[in-house]
């Protein structure tokens, strides 16, 4: 199966022999046709199969299509939805490329930046809006955007849209879209929770599922250290002195554990930098523009920032932290392996995360290689210090006053 074979137009056809695609991946092989023939669809597919092509090209093509006369005033036709801004920017990106021979135009708004660039593009008229919601209502509210002609609706990574507490806002949009309208779904798992919303968005929708039984990429080769906590850094810092990755993607549960890694590899003469919802817009895009072009060779990135994130022959992904959510590190390793590449993704595990990665497995329904020999492992007994003694119970009579403490009680 070609592109050229799915009926898609000429100047589409054009931009992805430009980008040297050829061949569709599942889910765009799956999803294209359907959406070609104007149905709603609800998809579930792993990180890192293509599910941004699947949806921009066949809206790009309807758009071609109906854009005949081109002294009419551009009104928002397609409105894409998506969690965070590095993926909103990511997927403005791919419609750019992938219409860039189409004269169609593409804007991206998202909050934490100042508003004027993105009011006064969408003055200048706009065929496809891509936004995250917080950004898109407010802009909304000040009349900047109106919904009313809105023919095609993608709402993206809809469970990660939920896990974040965007409902709510998401079914304020939902109300102010035209009723008829074709609306694209897309997530990477499907909980209760998510298929109940999408019956709120979607009509009558084909389904698309790819390989529900292969809920990690399978490219990616995936193996566990057992290590304590406080030699998580140090083991870090041997694997990325030892192994040849040209770019490695750390995760860390936290924003202050994000920015401590990033302190501890550069007391270790690793060049690295962090991206987190701390840190402002500006400095988030820098982070990821040096990671992308090579400058920065470690990204230390939490969950919710590295949303969106796409870097070609990604090599290594680090769990720095498990995840307490299994799905979440679906997502975290999909950074690699993506499309027809490869790529590794090794995960710590201290005591207290044990069963996460119990869950992980159960999720995947993988065994996940465990590696032993590595300079610092732990077998999962508690190094503690030697028990205190516990003083005796008093003996029947008088209760005892309990002695004065000699020192201080120690600060954290």
């Amino acid at each position: 199966m070609t592109f050229k074979a799915l009926g898609i137009v000429e100047p589409i056809l054009k931009s992805l022999e430009a980008e040297g695609y050829e061949n569709p991946t599942p889910i765009q092989e799956k999803s294209i046709p359907i959406l070609l023939r104007g149905k709603d669809l609800l998809a579930c597919a792993q990180t890192g199969t293509g599910k941004t092509a699947a949806f921009a090209i066949p809206i790009l093509h309807h758009l071609y299509n109906q854009r005949r006369d081109k002294r009419t005033e551009r009104k928002i036709k397609a409105l894409v939805v998506t969690p965070t801004r590095e993926l909103a920017i990511q997927v403005a990106e791919s419609f750019t490329v992938y219409g860039r021979f189409t004269k169609l135009r593409t804007a991206v708004i998202f909050g934490g930046v100042k508003q004027g660039p993105q009011t006064q593009a969408l003055k200048r008229g706009v065929d496809v809006l891509v936004a995250t919601p917080g950004r898109l209502l407010d802009l909304i509210d000040q009349g900047f955007i109106s919904l009313r002609d809105i023919a095609y609706f993608v709402l993206d990574e809809a469970d990660h849209m939920l896990d974040m507490g965007f409902i709510h806002t998401i079914r304020k949009i939902i109300k102010l879209l035209p009723k008829q309208r074709q609306s694209l779904f897309f997530s990477a798992t499907m909980p209760p929770a998510i298929i109940k919303l999408s019956g709120k968005i979607l009509g009558d929708p084909e389904e698309v599922v790819v390989k529900p039984e292969q809920k990690t990429a399978e490219r990616v080769e995936q193996a566990v250290y057992f290590v304590h906590k406080r030699d998580k850094v140090k083991l870090l810092i041997h694997l990325l002195k030892t192994k040849e990755a040209n770019s490695t993607l750390v995760f860390s549960r936290t924003k202050h554990g994000a920015n401590k890694i990033v302190k501890l590899l550069k007391r270790a003469n690793i060049p690295s930098e962090a991206i987190h919802g701390n840190k402002t817009q500006s400095a988030r895009q820098k982070a990821l523009g040096n990671f992308k072009s090579g400058e920065t060779a470690v990204l230390v990135a939490t969950d919710i920032a590295a949303r969106g994130i796409d870097v070609e022959e990604l090599a290594l992904v680090v769990n720095y932290n498990l995840p307490n959510v299994p799905e979440t590190y679906v997502h975290r390793i999909g950074r690699t392996g993506r499309a027809s590449a490869s790529g590794i993704a090794l995960s710590f595990c201290d005591e207290e995360e044990r069963a996460y990665l119990k869950s992980i497995q159960k999720l995947t329904g993988q065994r996940i290689p465990i590696i032993k020999d590595h300079p610092f492992p732990d077998d999962g007994t508690r190094d503690t210090a030697p028990p205190q003694q516990t003083q005796q119970p008093p003996k029947s009579g008088a209760p005892k006053r309990n002695k004065k403490r000699r020192y201080p009680p120690r600060r954290n």
